[in-house]
């Protein structure tokens, strides 16, 4: 019997200790989520992306999931999908 991820994600969201961590993970969620607008708009495919850096699509999936680049890594591929890299501190 497969149980749905959404109905798991509900039951473990009731644990403090998960709801935590998860929301621990938010920035990652938010880069990731940004990079992947930033290659979309600018109509390009993990593939293209990956050759405008030099780099292989596996690389570009992982920066894409979640996995904290490096500052470098950052600028090449926002400078591979058109963009730039801009960092604010905000409050805490």
């Amino acid at each position: 019997m497969t149980i749905p991820f959404s109905k798991l994600r509900k039951k473990w969201a009731q644990d403090p200790e998960f709801s935590k961590e998860y929301e621990a993970l938010e920035p990652e969620f938010a880069l990731a989520r940004e990079l992947i607008d930033a290659r979309a708009s600018a109509g390009l495919s993990q593939e293209d992306v990956a050759k405008r850096m030099g780099t292989s699509q596996p690389a570009v999936a992982r920066l894409e999931s979640g996995h904290r680049p490096s500052m470098k890594t950052l600028e090449r591929y926002a400078k591979a999908v058109g963009k730039k890299v801009e960092i604010h501190l905000v409050s805490g």
